[in-house]
């Protein structure tokens, strides 16, 4: 019996939804998944390694109030099932709940729709069934964290299990815990008239922002610029490699080139990290700030720098702390003056 055109489109469907190779499948399990688990708001961004799974999740009730675990897990390739448990409370602004351990099914119905659907229970009690789970792939998420460069960049070198391991490692630093502020003193004016005693209130001086809660641009803006290297530019255009410049220890940094950020988030290996500027769009002075995110394990913050202007090379050991950023200066060369006059 012949089969009719929409069997045909069917089994298409199913085929191409399931018969990934292990990379491409990794691509589609890596990502920002949104909906319920055990009736709960859920954002889960999820991060393939070969077989392992990790990342973080949010429980919340709004953008102010959640719960983020750093998760673990595994995908089963053969059953096309993702399994994932709550590993690390790392920040709760609403009454902690009970860690989950999660089994769904990775289907994807059709249309570019992904679904993850399936159980969840208690890490601790996992014969007790919790609830349901039903999450549906999205492409911007409403929490922003250190996993998001590595999802958008996970076709594009990412996926490289030392970065995915640099970035757990950051990732799964707790948030700073607030401190409590004293209170304010009040203090008796000491008089020499009989008048009414008054009463002095001593204002509290405002105490800087630690260093984890400042933006980048604070940091930048605060922390004090140290020349390291000038290099003169010529040519067509300025290649920069960025590596670590000792053990790998979960550095990161940012770069503001002339007070204005171009790359963030850059998480240093002993691979470079490239940046090409063409000098026709430079000034004749310029400043290339190094602004570290974090000091990594190892304080402080190293950089190695290799740039390359016009066939000539130059190298620099760039160090950021939390008071100061290492500054590049690339200075373009000036023309000649001709002073000769012709008669």
């Amino acid at each position: 019996m012949k089969k009719s055109f929409s069997q045909y489109f069917t089994l298409i469907i199913l085929i191409s939804c399931f018969s990934f190779p292990a990379g491409l499948h990794a691509q589609m399990i890596t990502g920002v998944w949104h909906g319920k688990i055990n009736r709960q708001k859920v954002e889960l961004k999820i991060v393939q390694k070969g077989d392992s799974l990790t990342g973080t999740v949010y429980y919340y009730q709004s953008h102010a109030n959640y719960r983020r675990y750093a998760i673990t897990g595994y995908f089963d390739a053969i059953n096309n099932e993702a399994v994932w448990w709550d590993d690390a409370l790392l920040e709760a602004s609403v009454r902690a709940g009970v860690a989950m351990q999660s089994h769904a099914d990775f289907n994807c119905p059709g249309g570019g729709v992904m679904k993850l659907d399936g159980e969840t229970a208690a890490k601790d009690d996992e014969e007790k069934s919790k609830g349901e789970v039903h999450l549906d792939k999205i492409n911007a998420p409403l929490f922003g964290d250190e996993w998001d460069f590595v999802i958008e960049n996970y076709t594009a070198g990412a996926n490289d299990p030392l970065i995915i391991d640099r970035v757990g490692m950051i990732a799964r630093q707790p948030a700073p815990v607030p401190v409590q502020k004293p209170p304010v003193a009040i203090v008796p004016a000491v008089v020499k008239t009989p008048s009414p005693p008054e009463t002095v209130v001593i204002a509290e001086q405002p105490k800087p922002l630690p260093a984890a809660q400042l933006t980048i641009e604070q940091k930048f803006a605060l922390r004090e610029k140290i020349p390291s290297l000038e290099i003169p530019l010529a040519g067509d255009s300025i290649e920069l490699n960025f590596y670590d410049n000792a053990e790998i220890d979960g550095d990161s940094i940012t770069l503001f080139l002339n007070n204005k950020l171009i790359f963030q988030h850059i998480y240093l290996t002993d691979k470079p990290f490239t940046v090409k500027l063409p000098v026709s769009d430079l000034q004749e002075t310029n400043e290339l700030v190094m602004v570290a995110e974090n000091l990594g394990s190892i304080p402080p913050n190293t950089s190695f720098m290799v740039a390359y202007v016009d066939g000539q090379r130059y190298e620099a050991r760039l160090v950021s702390t939390e008071g100061s950023s290492a500054m590049i200066r690339f200075v373009k060369a000036r023309a000649p003056v001709n002073t000769s006059s012709e008669k």
